[in-house]
């Protein structure tokens, strides 16, 4: 792999799993605080992508950091 390359890709697994982390909290605190069902059920949707999207890319990572 490019030497280049190496630099950004070490960062977008901690990124995505990251956000993963705070749409997770942001979520249960609004849940947990009686806050808008409809805001919980959203949040708990972008989680859900977020989560996908971060496996995707900690595959991704593992793929080039292997050949």
């Amino acid at each position: 792999m490019d030497e280049g390359m190496s630099g950004w890709i070490d960062w977008l697994a901690p990124i995505a799993v990251g956000a993963v982390a705070v749409v997770l909290i942001f979520g249960l605190m609004n849940m947990l605080r009686g806050g808008s069902a409809a805001l919980s059920q959203t949040l708990m949707r972008w989680r859900v992508i977020l989560q996908f999207v971060a496996i995707v890319i900690v595959m991704l990572v593992i793929y080039l950091k292997s050949s």
